[in-house]
C-alpha cells in the first residue's frame, strides 16, 4: 500500500470545535496533515496533528506546538502562512493556510525535469525564505522537493517541524539523503546545513534524483544504499555528469554539496549566481 492509499484509509482525526476534518492528505511517521473546514474563518485550512493512532508522545507534542508558534512568527512569501496553534481532542494542532499546487517531488516525477532557468527561480525563491528563517535565528534543516509546494511558477516552503537555531544536533537529523554531511554525523550545524539542502533540493529538481539515492549508480561496488550515510563517505556525483544542466547551474550546486561545511558557498553568494542563471535583469539584482 502506497503512503497516498494508507492515508486515504485511515481514519480521520478529530481537530476539535471550529473544524471540520475533509480529507486525510497525508500520514506520517509522527504526524498527520489534513485537509479541513474552518467555520470560524469560513475557509478550507490545512491542519497538522499528531497521528491519533500513536501513544500519548509529549516530545511530539512539545515540537508541534513549537512549529506552530514559529510559524505564526513568520511572514515570507515563500513559506507557508499559520494561522494559530490550539489544543484538539487528542493534542495540539497547527492552523496553516491552503496551498494550491503540488509538491514538487510530485511535479518532478509525472510533469518532468526543470530547466536551468526554471530550476534557478526555485531556488531563488527557496533561497529568500531561507535567508529569512536564518535572520529569525532558525535553520529548516529538511529542504526537500517533498517539503516544496509550487504553482504556476511560484514555490512555498513547508514543514518547519525540524526547525532549529544554529548549533548541537543529533546525528541523523534531517532526511536520509538531503541531510548535510554535518547532521548526518552529528555536532554543531549553521546555515550551511541549509545551503547544502537548497543545493541537493536543486540537484533533484534538474537530474530526477537526490545526490545519493539514484539506484544505477554503484561506486567501487558498494551502492550508496548499503552505506549508511554516503554523504559522509564521498562527494556527490558532479551534476553535470548526471543531468543536462549547464555549466554555471551545475557549478554551483556542486559547490553547494561539498563535504566540508566550511568550503560551501554563503547562502547570498548561492543566490547571485541564481540570479545570473535566471537572466534576472540587471536592474532587478540585489544578491550581487
Amino acid at each position: 500500500m502506497t503512503p497516498a492509499s494508507a492515508a486515504r484509509t485511515a481514519a480521520m482525526p478529530s481537530l476539535g470545535e471550529g473544524y471540520e476534518a475533509i480529507a486525510l492528505l497525508s500520514r506520517g511517521n509522527e504526524f498527520d496533515v489534513v485537509d479541513a473546514w474552518s467555520s470560524e474563518r469560513g475557509s478550507r485550512v490545512i491542519v497538522k496533528t499528531v497521528r491519533p493512532d500513536r501513544a500519548p508522545d509529549t516530545r511530539k507534542e512539545a515540537l508541534l506546538r513549537r512549529e506552530g508558534e514559529l510559524l505564526a512568527r513568520l511572514t515570507h512569501p515563500h513559506i507557508v502562512r499559520g494561522y494559530e496553534t490550539r489544543e484538539g481532542p487528542a493534542g495540539p494542532i497547527v492552523v496553516m493556510e491552503t496551498l494550491g499546487g503540488q509538491a514538487l517531488s510530485h511535479m518532478l516525477e509525472f510533469d518532468g525535469l526543470l530547466e536551468d532557468a526554471e530550476a534557478a527561480q526555485l531556488g531563488l525563491q527557496l533561497g529568500s525564505a531561507v535567508r529569512y528563517l536564518h535572520s529569525r535565528g532558525f535553520l529548516h534543516l529538511d529542504l526537500k522537493p517533498s517539503n516544496v509546494i509550487a504553482e504556476n511558477g511560484r514555490a512555498k516552503l513547508v514543514d518547519l517541524g525540524l526547525a532549529a537555531p544554529s548549533g548541537p544536533v543529533k546525528a541523523g537529523v534531517g532526511t536520509w539523503c538531503y541531510m548535510a554531511p554535518e547532521q548526518a554525523r552529528g555536532g554543531t550545524v549553521g546555515p550551511e546545513a541549509d545551503v547544502w539542502g537548497l543545493g541537493a533540493t536543486i540537484y533533484e529538481s534538474v537530474s530526477g534524483w537526490p545526490p545519493f539515492d539514484d539506484p544505477e549508480r554503484e561506486i567501487g561496488g558498494l551502492m550508496d544504499e548499503d552505506i549508511e550515510y554516503p554523504q559522509l563517505e564521498r562527494q556527490a556525483l558532479p551534476l553535470g555528469a548526471v543531468s543536462k544542466a549547464g555549466a554555471a547551474l551545475a557549478e554551483a550546486v556542486d559547490a553547494c554539496l561539498r563535504i566540508d561545511p566550511g568550503g560551501r558557498p554563503q547562502l547570498t553568494e548561492v543566490l547571485g549566481l541564481l540570479e545570473e542563471i535566471a537572466d534576472v535583469p540587471i536592474a532587478e539584482r540585489r544578491w550581487r
